[in-house]
């Protein structure tokens, strides 16, 4: 699994995650590393936007959150059609799917996806955000 953060001026490098992402996982690898650096980087106006996935949301995770003064947004169930990162998500598989050499190991699809990612103009995750 990967992870990504996208704002209007930056984004968050593309995290991979061993296994499935639990609460603890989440807040030591993602959130501590990457989103809270960022958010303070930012200051008073950042907002985090995030799905409702169980280690987003569980009691430990809201509270490492408040901690650190970073607000959260507000999340409908079952809209990811709202949330910004998921047509990024689908531009990143039709990117690492149109390769001339497709990806054929975990180790060549990571690097696959760090290239597409890396090569999204900043301009294109503007429009989204």
């Amino acid at each position: 699994m990967v992870w990504a953060g996208i704002s209007i001026d930056n984004r968050i490098d593309l995290i991979g995650v061993s296994g499935r992402l639990n609460a603890m996982n989440y807040m030591e690898n993602i959130l501590e590393d990457h989103v809270v650096p960022a958010a303070y980087g930012v200051g008073q106006n950042f907002i985090l936007m995030q799905d409702n996935a169980k280690p987003h949301t569980t009691g430990i995770t809201r509270n490492f959150l408040q901690e650190r003064g970073i607000q959260v947004m507000e999340w409908p169930a079952l809209s990811p059609d709202l949330n910004p990162i998921e047509h990024v998500w689908d531009q990143l598989d039709r990117r690492v799917r149109k390769r001339r050499n497709p990806p054929l190991t975990i180790q060549e699809l990571t690097q696959a996806l760090i290239e597409e990612w890396e090569s999204i103009p900043q301009e294109s995750l503007r429009r989204l955000v």
